[in-house]
């Protein structure tokens, strides 16, 4: 699917802490695809800015063009716009294109208090992109600004009532619905204003549409890390309407997404550092459809991985050396396990969601089925019937291996049965194949051989085919907790699997 689209208009800030990085950041975190066209650059660092250079007008247009007659945008979003006659081609660019869904945060106050703006620019934000605007998300400083800047007498807001004043008196300048922020008025846990830090409680955020006004409380956070807070909430509020949500939505779950990246930030540089845009976000450590490939390759799983499929019995298989009886009793505890095999994967039908889910593991079912005829075939060439394998006694690793799958069956979920089953299903295939491939294996007169045979088989290189592709589809989905669960399962399960050479070689 096509993801949310967003252009963001706005300055580069070489920290990577606000701006176009930011912006980027966040509208990732969200799922949505960014476009950019960049007004500014700066030379700055957590500490400050050095230097500002803006970008040409008309080249700002021109990336405007650019974006939005390719691919597009669902939402515009503006940030920095460094000058008047940026202000202005912004203007006409969205009459030329029809944009109709517009995030403008108003960069034009400092944290200390500074204007960033010159004044030929704000009137022109003022007068040309408010009446364009979707949701307008000043702070105090800026709201009093866009205020003196149209010539409105407004009162210092000293309480949430003042704040809502204000944000009416905003919204009359023309955007659809404004966002002041409430960060420059901390406020007691009762909505009091705070009169000095340790009172500082809560931050109330005032959103009004024309009608409805909607107060958005969050915890008052003392911290240092709150550089490019305002660019990073208008982005996600943008990344929120392009992805579908309703204004009050969009805008809650921003606030809740910046209140959290600064609750979970990490210091950087010597001053104000970033907020942290992915505390939502997990990433697993492999690409899709290598799950298998990553595990195996892991330092925690590659020496076990190996002593399995390396195992002497296997390489006594490999060169017919291994003893026949060793072999046979072997075959009768591998037929015995094949039954509770086939009862796992039936288990894995029962617990999967979907009908594709549930007939590829009925498909290995059968599959371990026509192993079996095979497998009975050929025991009964060695001597072995079926009613004497079946008399036979489980032994202690068997009962193990087998019921420890059951297990994982029974308490976890498909995809746990899943991955307890992969090394089995999986390294028989892979050291049948080693076998086969090795120009050191025994073929002629060797007893064993067949067996090698059957694994590198058409229907059982397809079992293993539709299971691994099981696995990597619905391992995509897990968390990075989770997955760390998994591998432990498959750890196990092989290291179950080592027990069962084990226990032949030594015939205990």
């Amino acid at each position: 699917m096509t993801p949310p689209r967003v252009l963001v208009i706005a300055g580069s800030d070489s920290s990577g802490g606000a701006g176009l990085e930011a912006d980027q950041r966040v509208l990732a975190a969200h799922g949505c695809y960014a476009l950019t066209a960049t007004t500014g650059l700066t030379a700055q660092n957590t500490l400050g800015v050095q230097d500002i250079h803006i970008v040409p007008p008309a080249f700002v247009r021109k990336q405007i063009k650019a974006a939005l007659e390719d691919i597009g945008a669902d939402v515009v979003k503006l940030g920095m716009l460094s000058s008047a006659e940026t202000v202005d081609i912004i203007a006409e660019a969205f009459a030329d294109h029809g944009v109709s869904t517009v995030v403008l945060d108003p960069v034009m106050v400092s944290t200390s208090g500074s204007q960033l703006l010159p004044q030929n620019a704000v009137q022109g934000l003022r007068t040309k992109l408010l009446p364009l605007t979707t949701v307008l998300t000043p702070n105090i400083p800026e709201a009093k600004l866009l205020l003196e800047n149209a010539g409105v007498a407004f009162q210092e807001p000293r309480d949430v009532e003042d704040m809502i004043s204000l944000a009416k008196q905003v919204h009359g300048l023309g955007p659809r619905n404004v966002l002041l922020k409430g960060g420059h008025l901390p406020l007691t846990r009762d909505r009091k204003t705070a009169q000095n830090a340790e009172e500082a409680q809560i931050v109330i955020d005032v959103l009004y549409d024309g009608e409805k006004v909607t107060l958005l409380e969050t915890d008052f956070l003392t911290s240092k890390n709150t550089h490019g807070t305002g660019c990073s909430l208008a982005s996600a509020i943008a990344a929120n309407l392009a992805s579908g949500k309703d204004l009050e939505r969009a805008v809650r779950a921003a606030v809740r997404f910046v209140e959290a990246g600064i609750k979970t930030s990490v210091d950087m540089g010597q001053g104000s550092g970033p907020i942290n845009h992915f505390h939502s976000l997990y990433s697993l450590p492999f690409a899709p459809g290598r799950f298998l490939e990553y595990v195996l390759d892991r330092p925690d799983v590659k020496p076990v991985w190996k002593a399995f499929t390396e195992h002497e019995f296997v390489t006594g298989i490999g060169n017919g050396t291994l003893p026949v009886e060793r072999f046979k009793d072997y075959l009768v505890q591998d037929y015995l396990y094949l039954v509770h095999f086939a009862r796992s994967n039936a288990l894995a039908a029962y617990k999967a969601r979907t009908m594709e889910s549930i007939a590829a593991s009925a498909k290995i079912v059968l599959h371990i089925n026509k192993e079996m005829a095979l497998h009975i075939s050929y025991c009964e060439s060695l001597g072995l019937s079926k009613e004497e394998m079946e008399r036979t006694p489980e032994k202690q690793a068997c009962t193990a291996y087998s019921r420890y799958i059951l297990d994982i069956g029974q308490s976890e979920d498909w995809l746990a049965l899943q991955v307890a089953l992969a090394p089995c299903l999986i390294g028989y295939g892979a050291i049948a194949r080693r076998l086969y491939d090795d120009e050191d294996s025994v073929r002629d007169g060797n007893k064993f051989w067949k067996w090698v045979e059957n694994y590198i088989a058409e229907d059982y290189t397809e079992a293993v085919r539709i299971g691994s592709e099981l696995l990597e589809e619905h391992i995509r989905r897990v968390s990075p907790n989770r997955l760390e669960d998994l591998i432990r399962i498959f750890i196990r399960a092989t290291e179950l699997e080592i027990g069962f050479w084990d226990m032949e070689l030594s015939g205990k």
